[in-house]
């Protein structure tokens, strides 16, 4: 795998590690309680895993036509730092459509850690896919901020799992 992005894979997986230590022991009931209109762990949870594993399924269906593509410039950079800044905020956003229709029911902790184990397998072969030639192409599509490279991608998972942890911290408190 390409060291840049060896690197950013390896802090996804350190700041995934560090989420599944804080769930690992939750009880079911732990796992799927919550405030009426609000998400519980496990839909957090899930919602983060659906929202990875949708976009290794785009993103495995666009390494195909990469050479194809244009690479990001300084629109998209710009953009991605005004991503990064939007997560950061506590701003709500409405999950996309997609990601609502296509998130799983999980009943227990386990079911959870061995489904994002198998997402981040695929992601991390995907990653091994690119050429140095490649990791500026514009690959992955943004719901809001549009057209990205792979190291923007996957800067952007990093910034979800953020933008979700207050969520996450909350909802273990209430436990």
């Amino acid at each position: 795998m390409n060291h840049k992005l060896q690197q950013h894979f390896t802090f996804l997986e350190s700041q995934r590690a560090a989420l599944v230590a804080r769930v690992r022991n939750v009880t079911p009931e732990q796992l799927n309680g919550h405030q009426p209109g609000a998400w519980s762990l496990s839909q957090v949870l899930a919602h983060l895993i659906a929202s990875e594993q949708l976009s290794v399924r785009y993103l495995k269906k666009k390494i195909q036509g990469i050479e194809s593509a244009p690479n990001t410039g300084m629109l998209e950079t710009l953009t991605m730092w005004a991503l990064i800044v939007s997560q950061r905020l506590p701003l709500k956003f409405k999950a996309p459509k997609v990601v609502t229709e296509n998130t799983p029911t999980f009943s227990d902790v386990h079911q959870i850690i061995a489904a994002w184990d198998q997402c981040r397998h695929e992601l991390k072969d995907l990653l091994s896919a690119f050429s140095e030639d490649q990791l500026n192409r514009q690959i992955y599509k943004h719901p809001i901020a549009g057209k990205l490279n792979i190291q923007q991608a996957l800067r952007f998972f990093r910034e979800h799992i953020i933008h979700h942890e207050p969520q996450i911290k909350k909802l273990l408190k209430q436990q």
